[in-house]
């Protein structure tokens, strides 16, 4: 059916025609890194060519190569008539009428449902920000930084004093990694290029990092939350193996880089300790110069021009890059406890190929509102919510929790809730359950 077949270039259908009429496993054939199709409202568009251009980078959309893009396209777009036109060109036909509105037997009630809640959030106004609540927590974590180098430039620089500057500077660098992921996901200006700009300069001016580096990988995260080899927040690099399905693979393949079944306690020594200070800010500085990234490399030079700037007077060049390392181990326990205690702990798989709803539901978890687990966390507190709407400001997640709850119950669909320490436990505890599944592969089958 349609102008699938005997194409002469991708996406160009055989008819020799503008527009092609496909099916649904017409569009599935064009997932190749080189031939990539995707569906957005039933429209189908060749994307192969033009996702090396994507300013989400060219994974995160090559992840829907093949599939209905459509809510995860309105999940990441705040202006849906703006990027409209770069579709336009890249339109290659649509689905033909006999073909459904969803790929893969996905349940379009649900699909349906969770689309009418996502019109009736916006209505409410759920996705406009207050930029008092972005202006008071920037103006939090400059108090706490200039707090932190006070104390020791008035009273000296003794251990105490120092170990207290070091917690507060720890402190200004997690709540500044918060408040960057607000601008990333463009969840406070109405226009994506002030989102941008600020995001430089908090991700870059205050804690040394890139834009494009996190945006690129934290994207791919969103859009493939827990599938292997497609959100790079569960790439180990063999080090770990999560969930139920890659121990057992590792241990039937006999795979042994690490005593696997010892990983919930060798967690404590490579997770938190080691992730920002030595495996992020390698990959950081090695993203931004091998793509030749000069302003986010110069974002990122004006934080270490600052802090040396504000701190060798006082501990000398080695004090002072030691205090750095300190503060980035004390901010790694907090963003890994945090960030891992939403996902580690639930459904890690290869790719399912679910809907929006059900994908984000089974891969992500919440932790109880409170005012403290609200600061402590950045609101990601709230992870099932921030998944589901990637682009609401974080402030309106606790608004729109109990219409996202009624909506699971009424599919079916488990909506977790824990305490904090509960959330936390169970990072370890998932860790040596995986680690017995590929024992007990490795010894036995």
């Amino acid at each position: 059916m349609g102008g699938g077949g005997q194409q002469t270039e991708p996406g160009e259908p055989a008819s020799g025609k503008a527009k092609g009429v496909y099916t649904w496993e017409e569009v599935q054939s064009h997932c190749s890194r080189n031939d990539q199709w995707l569906v957005v409202d039933r429209k189908v568009y060749n994307i192969t060519q033009w996702a090396k251009r994507h300013p989400g980078g060219s994974r995160v959309i090559g992840h829907y190569a093949g599939e209905d893009a459509t809510e995860a396209f309105t999940a990441f777009h705040p202006d849906l008539k703006f990027v409209q036109k770069f579709l336009k060109p890249l339109l290659i036909g649509e689905l033909a009428a006999t073909e459904p509105s969803q790929d893969r037997d996905k349940n379009a009630a649900l699909v349906q449902d969770f689309e009418t809640l996502r019109d009736q959030v916006e209505k409410k106004g759920l996705f406009r920000a207050q930029p008092l609540f972005f202006f008071l927590h920037l103006g939090h974590i400059i108090l706490i930084e200039a707090l932190a180098w006070l104390i020791v430039s008035m009273w000296g620089t003794g251990w105490i004093l120092t170990l207290l500057c070091s917690v507060l500077l720890a402190t200004a660098q997690s709540q500044a990694g918060w408040l960057q992921h607000d601008f990333g996901h463009l969840s406070v200006f109405k226009k994506s290029s002030w989102n941008h700009l600020v995001h430089k300069f908090v991700i870059g001016h205050l804690k040394g990092a890139s834009a494009n580096w996190w945006n690129h990988r934290h994207f791919q995260h969103h859009a493939k939350p827990n599938i292997f080899t497609k959100d790079p927040d569960i790439n180990m690099l063999n080090v770990f193996v999560l969930g139920q399905t890659q121990p057992v693979e590792y241990g039937i393949k006999k795979i042994k880089n690490m005593p696997y079944n010892h990983q919930h306690q060798y967690f404590f020594l490579v997770g938190p300790p080691l992730l920002i200070p030595v495996y992020f800010y390698m990959q950081i500085m090695k993203t931004m110069i091998s793509r030749r990234d000069w302003v986010d490399l110069a974002w990122s030079l004006s934080y270490y021009f600052r802090f040396f700037s504000c701190y060798i007077p006082l501990y000398g060049v080695f004090g002072s890059l030691a205090l750095m390392f300190f503060v980035r181990f004390l901010e790694s326990h907090w963003f890994v406890w945090v960030t891992q205690m939403n996902h580690i702990p639930m459904d890690i798989d290869h790719e399912k190929h679910r809907d929006w709803l059900t994908m984000q539901l089974q891969s992500t978890c919440n932790i109880e509102q409170s005012f403290f687990n609200d600061w402590f966390s950045g609101h990601l507190n709230f992870q099932i919510e921030h998944h589901l709407f990637p682009t609401m400001p974080r402030h309106n997640y606790h608004l729109v929790a109990p219409e996202v709850r009624a909506l699971c119950e009424k599919h079916g669909i488990p909506y977790q809730e824990k305490t904090l320490w509960r959330g936390l436990a169970d990072i370890v505890t998932s860790l040596k359950t995986s680690g017995d599944l590929w024992l007990d592969a490795y010894l036995h089958k």
